[in-house]
């Protein structure tokens, strides 16, 4: 008879009965034991060079992917120093499940200055988590993993923290491994009927209805384009919500919500329906107010509070984004054709507006956005950071399949997620990806290039140099205040890279990054390219 499986054993074993398939982390003394039967368990470690980057490549990978993105972190700084990216995942509601060790049951607020002693530990997490535990019996661990598979599949994902003592990795659990099997997934709740009836019927009667899609619309796409084409409504989108539906679709006016143009229809729609969106500021492109809404307004989302948050419904609907608008585009019907046209060339003009509304810079940074556009395969995925170029391909720069857009540029707006979160797409997903990142923002997660090295992955790291944090150097200029601090030292990047053992050039022509994205995506290494930024020479001298 084969001896009882440990605690550890029992955690693999159900990560696999989850359909995880990639663990990203980095092991240190207090993990030894969880370590021990990780080869073999049928799960791919990835080790990053900072716990901040394995929880940006779990983010990368649930986005990428639509499962949960898994981490391994150490006791006290390994959790600290995954927290910003934590934090990013739970602002964006992307699904992240840490397993974390703990310092062992009997020190548990002792304050006995153990090894990576942090009070409370599990405090630190509680505010950027949508569930955080302790496991105090190793026997408690298969109920525990149910829940966090729960909450991660079937409500509002976000970050779930489980932290494990170190004294129970190597715990025995009753029976065998076969034992242990995943719960079943709860189905997404659908709508209320009589919701989905009354839905209907303002939107099948409105003149001038309007569809607002967000990151929780994901699933939704194909039934939202239905409903859009059924009652001739244009569609817009929050960053989170790029190529939910085909941006290439005339009725569909992009990721725009931050122009006046848009604002104004929106506003002055009759009825609004708005979809697993927050309405928040960062949609808005750090619009501070609110819209403000003059006809009825429809919120579907599977998270209570946020069908009030930021602008009060008419008709809420707490349920699934994907069932719920399968549910009303079946209690539609077809309007006729000439609605559908006058609504297109609504949506066409909109657009030409928005690009002449394009802030100070955009014009010289557009040929940049027509040549990524052109390098990125159609069912390509795009990371961006928070930079320059990034901020107009938000707007300009068109998807056309959902999960095609990883960005940290909303929410917590955090640095260095691209490069990271570029890796972890890749890993879980067979489309090409393409990571757009500035010079300031590479520096916080540039040992993370040789995870890509190691790792063998054909991406092109695109590096947009402008000699520091330039969208920050705008805003002091823009409120005359002095630049202090924005104007930085940059690396050789490209010596950098090699040194890495990634391949590398540098480009400053548009009608260049084709070329270098294309043979980027031929070599089992990554590639940077690093573009000098227009005026780049000019910001170096600053």
């Amino acid at each position: 008879m084969s001896s009882a499986p440990t605690c550890a054993q029992v955690l693999m074993h159900l990560l696999r009965e989850y359909q995880v398939e990639k663990v990203f982390g980095i092991p240190g003394v207090h993990t030894i034991e969880l370590y021990r039967d990780l080869p073999g368990s049928g799960l791919t470690h990835i080790t990053p060079r900072h716990e901040q980057g394995a929880a940006f490549m779990a983010d990368g990978s649930a986005r990428a992917s639509g499962k949960p993105g898994v981490c391994f972190l150490i006791t006290g700084p390994g959790l600290t120093n995954a927290a910003t990216a934590m934090a990013q995942a739970y602002s964006d509601s992307i699904p992240m499940l840490v397993i974390s060790a703990v310092n062992r049951r009997e020190d548990l607020g002792m304050s006995r200055g153990r090894l990576h002693e942090l009070p409370r530990q599990s405090d630190a997490s509680r505010g950027f988590c949508v569930w955080q535990h302790t496991l105090t019996q190793a026997e408690q661990l298969p109920e525990v993993m149910a829940k966090a598979f729960q909450l991660l599949r079937s409500s509002r994902p976000g970050p779930v923290h489980i932290e494990i003592p170190i004294d129970l990795f190597p715990a025995p659990m009753p029976g065998q491994l076969e034992d242990y099997h995943a719960a079943p997934a709860t189905r997404a709740p659908g709508a209320n009927s009589t919701a989905i009836t009354i839905a209907a019927n303002w939107l099948q009667g409105a003149q001038r209805p309007v569809i607002l899609l967000g990151g929780g619309a994901q699933a939704a796409g194909e039934a939202a384009t239905q409903i859009a084409e059924k009652i001739a409504a244009p569609v817009f989108l929050s960053l989170a919500a790029k190529g939910v539906v085909d941006e290439r679709h005339p009725l569909c006016g992009g990721a725009n919500l931050s122009f006046d143009c848009v604002r104004n229809r929106v506003e002055n729609a009759d009825v609004v329906l708005a979809v697993g969106t927050e309405l928040s500021e960062t949609d808005r492109n750090l619009v501070r107010e609110d819209y403000a809404f003059s006809g009825q307004v429809i919120r579907i989302d599977i998270d209570t509070a946020q069908l009030v948050c930021n602008a009060s419904p008419d008709l809420a609907i707490c349920a699934d984004a994907a069932e719920s608008l399968q549910q009303l585009n079946a209690a539609l019907v077809q309007r006729n054709g000439e609605a559908k046209e006058q609504s297109e060339q609504e949506v066409a003009q909109l657009l030409q507006d928005c690009r002449k509304a394009w802030w100070d810079g955009s014009e010289e940074r557009f040929p940049w956005v027509e040549a990524l556009r052109a390098s990125l395969p159609e069912n390509g995925i795009l990371v961006t950071d928070s930079t320059q170029l990034a901020y107009n391909t938000n707007h300009a720069l068109p998807l056309y399949h959902p999960r095609s857009h990883a960005t940290c540029t909303t929410g917590y707006g955090t640095l260095g997620f691209a490069l990271p979160a570029a890796i972890g797409a890749k890993l879980s997903s067979e489309r090409d990806v393409i990571a757009l990142i500035g010079d300031g923002g590479l520096m916080f997660t540039l040992g993370e290039l040789a995870v890509a090295v190691e790792q063998q992955l054909p991406l092109p790291i695109l590096v947009w140099n402008n000699a520091g944090y330039g969208e920050i150097r705008d805003f002091m200029d823009a409120a005359k205040v002095p630049r202090e601090g924005v104007n930085l030292h940059t690396p050789d990047f490209v010596a950098l890279a090699r040194a890495f053992g990634a391949e590398a050039c540098r480009i400053d022509q548009p009608g260049q990054l084709a070329e270098a994205v294309n043979a980027a995506f031929s070599r089992q290494t990554p590639t940077l390219i690093e573009i000098s930024a227009p005026s780049g020479a000019e910001q170096r001298e600053a």
